[in-house]
Formats: C-alpha cells, sequence, structure tokens
C-alpha cells in the first residue's frame, strides 16, 4: 500500500510516533493526508475546506495527485452540498500543485517526530471543539508541541491581545489580568508576538498557570526569535500550536489567519492595548464574526496606543473591562478552580529572596544551578524567575539569569 507515492512502512511509524496511538492502516492514511495538506493548502483555504469534507482527506489527495479536472472536483463538491464554480476549482488546483511533493509531507513528519510534536485532527479528544466554528475556514489539522493536555483546557480559556509596541501601562495591565486570570482557572490563549502577548504568556507562566500560544509558522521554528526562551518555556508549561506543518515560516498573510485560530480556541477575547490600525484589531474582527465576547482596556484619551481599544468599544460594541474580574464575566464558561499542581505553595518573597541570594549580577546561572544553591525545586525557581523577570529584578541571558541591579541616583 503506498500514500502520496510513498510506501506504508515509511509512513506508519511515524504517524503513529506523532500521534501517540496505534492506528489501523485507513486511520494512518487518513491522518497522514490531513497532516499532507497542511502543507498544500494555505491557511483559511476554502475550496480546500469543501474538498476536504466532500471526499475525506484521503480521497480529496488522491483527486489532487491523479490531477482531476476541475469539473469533476465541482460535481463531487456540489453532490456534497458545497458551492463551488469551475473557475474557482481550477485555480484552487493550480495553486495547490506546485506543493505536491510527497518529500515535503515526509520530511514535516520527521522534523514533528525529532521535536515531539502531536498531530491532532478534528476526530481526536483533545480537538478544540471552537475550531469547528470556523467552517470551511477551519484548521485540516493543528501541530501541538508541549502537552496536549493544555489543549484540552481551551473551554476555559480568555484570549488576551495587543499591540507589539505596547508601553508601560499596556504591559502592567496585561501582567494584572494574566495573573488574574489564571488565579480564576483559567488559560491563557495568546500569539507569542512581542509585547502584549509576550507579557501576558509570561504573567501566566510565573502565576503557575497554563497558557497556549499559536504561531502563524511550523512549531519548530520559534518565531520571534527574541521570544525563544519565553516559547520553550511555554512547551514545558503549556503549549504551542500552529496549522502549519514543522519546517513552515510566518507570513504576513499567514499571521492573520492565525489570529481567527486564537479568536476560535478561546470563551472570549480581551484587547488589552491596540493602536488605531493594530494587528490585534483582525484578531478582535474574528472574534466578533464568531459571536465570542469581545472585550477592551480602555487607555488614556490622548494615548495613540489605545486608539484602538476605543474605537472598538465606540464602534464594534466591546465591552469595556478594566480588571480581570470583569474580564472573566465575559467567558460564558464558569470560572473553575486552579489545579492544584500550579498552585504556588509557600511564601513567594521567601523563594523570591532564596532565588535573588543564589543569582550574581554579572555570572549568568540556569535554573538548576540556581535551584542547587537556593535550596528550591527547578519548578519554584522558574515560576520564582518569571515573577522576578516581570518586576525587573532578574534578567534572562543567552548563558542563563543575571540579578538586575538597580541603578544608583546621582
Amino acid at each position: 500500500m503506498t500514500m502520496f507515492g510513498l510506501d506504508e512502512s515509511s509512513v506508519a511509524p511515524l504517524m503513529r510516533a506523532i500521534t501517540g496511538e496505534e492506528l489501523d492502516d485507513p486511520d494512518i492514511a487518513e491522518r497522514f493526508a490531513r497532516a499532507s495538506w497542511t502543507g498544500i493548502s494555505e491557511p483559511g483555504d476554502r475550496i480546500a475546506g469543501m474538498l476536504v469534507e466532500a471526499l475525506g482527506a484521503g480521497h480529496a489527495l488522491t483527486a489532487l495527485v491523479e490531477r482531476w479536472q476541475p469539473a469533476r472536483i465541482v460535481q463531487l463538491i456540489t453532490d456534497a452540498g458545497g458551492t463551488v464554480t469551475e473557475a474557482e476549482a481550477a485555480e484552487a488546483l493550480a495553486r495547490w500543485q506546485p506543493r505536491l511533493t510527497s518529500t515535503t509531507a515526509l520530511i514535516a513528519l520527521k522534523q514533528a517526530k525529532r521535536n515531539g510534536v502531536t498531530l491532532l485532527t478534528p476526530h481526536d479528544t483533545h480537538w478544540p471543539e471552537g475550531m469547528n466554528d470556523l467552517g470551511l475556514h477551519q484548521p485540516i489539522a493543528l501541530w501541538v508541541r508541549g502537552n496536549v493536555s493544555t489543549v484540552g483546557t481551551l473551554p476555559q480559556s480568555i484570549s488576551l491581545v495587543g499591540a507589539r509596541a505596547a508601553t508601560g501601562y499596556g504591559e502592567h495591565v496585561a501582567m494584572d489580568a494574566s495573573a488574574g486570570l489564571v488565579d480564576r482557572g483559567f488559560t491563557i490563549v495568546s500569539g507569542a508576538a512581542y509585547g502584549i502577548d509576550g507579557m501576558a504568556h509570561r504573567a501566566a507562566l510565573a502565576s503557575g498557570g497554563q497558557t497556549l500560544a499559536f504561531l502563524a509558522g511550523g512549531v519548530d521554528r520559534f518565531y520571534p526569535s527574541g521570544h525563544d526562551a519565553l516559547l520553550t518555556r511555554i512547551v514545558e508549561k503549556g503549549a504551542v500550536v500552529s496549522e502549519l506543518p514543522c519546517g513552515s515560516q510566518p507570513t504576513k498573510w499567514r499571521f492573520l489567519q492565525r489570529n481567527r485560530l486564537i479568536a476560535a480556541a478561546s470563551q472570549a477575547t480581551v484587547v488589552i492595548e491596540a493602536g488605531w490600525r493594530s494587528g490585534s484589531l483582525n484578531t478582535a474582527g474574528h472574534a466578533a464574526a464568531l459571536g465570542r465576547p469581545l472585550g477592551a482596556v480602555p487607555g488614556p484619551v490622548t494615548s495613540a496606543a489605545s486608539a484602538g481599544c476605543h474605537r472598538l468599544i465606540r464602534d464594534f460594541d466591546a465591552t469595556c473591562v478594566t480588571t480581570a474580574a470583569e474580564m472573566a464575566e465575559l467567558a460564558p464558561c464558569s470560572e473553575v478552580e486552579p489545579d492544584a499542581a500550579h498552585t504556588p505553595t509557600g511564601s513567594p518573597d521567601a523563594a523570591t529572596t532564596r532565588v535573588l541570594d543564589a543569582l550574581n549580577s554579572r555570572t549568568p546561572r540556569d535554573a538548576a544551578d540556581i535551584a542547587g544553591r537556593s535550596g528550591l525545586s527547578i519548578d519554584t525557581v522558574r515560576a520564582t524567575l518569571g515573577r522576578a523577570q516581570l518586576e525587573g529584578t532578574v534578567a534572562e541571558r543567552e548563558r542563563g539569569w543575571v540579578k538586575v541591579v538597580a541603578k544608583r541616583a546621582h
């Protein structure tokens, strides 16, 4: 048996490795086809969604490999209740054909296995049900790096988004909001960008909560590169997710399409800080289109960095929210008790003192070294370092952590 021109013996072991299941031949073929489609079509491709829904991913891939004529494609989609013109089908086939290489699909699977990535399909237990609300624009499959169980917490999640060029005010609000929502049992969803996204993720980690980042490229290529350390910590404690296979580069289009996943995955979306033309307004638009509750944090009326939030409140019926408690009220799910395993124990002040005592202002030290010097667990050290980084008392360097020495006033 061959799949996409590849022998089953080369595909089956990889599929079992990235799904963690003992699959039979039909399941292997269907999941492999979905994995292949994530690299053939661009995110949100409506025609690809219709074809996969009409034929199943496996037969849809066969139609592409065997170069079925547009008229046949149109008839099959029409018979399944879809609507597409012959011109649209022809154009779709033309844009898919250049990516129709089994070698690329096989390389993506090998990279996924190497990085411990899991492939999720709509029939899997942890598949985010919110994705189904995207209809024909929903992801064909999702690639997850980290804890798949975190994906299962999305029914109790809120997305926090905002500008990359965040102000101190915006970052402070994001930190308080993320920590407060984690304390109420919510998972924090965002896009791992600089500014508000990064602060939301950091505060969630520092508070011992769960967070999930959606990327616009493959989960094996962290972006932005300046958040490599942050994304590594998210993989350890939460999850990094993409609808694109390993090796894929982020593009402007993929960022815009990624935003629909952030909006669909969570129960509500809150824009912390956004300029008049901020990309986070795109996420807000997706949330509104999906009927998800939308909140916006007001800022100073003189601040251009908050003009987008004021626009959402005035023109798009976003709810004005100022605290984590108000943001939690947006979510249709009830607040849940935080997982005891993620609840910090002991005195945070004592832990912070011991961690700072174990640090040096010039010589970087990793978490294991700090744990040995402070007598704390590595998990406690990492959580404490995250809080201290938000407070500006420690900084992360390439080779580890250092203490930040306050400058003396002259």
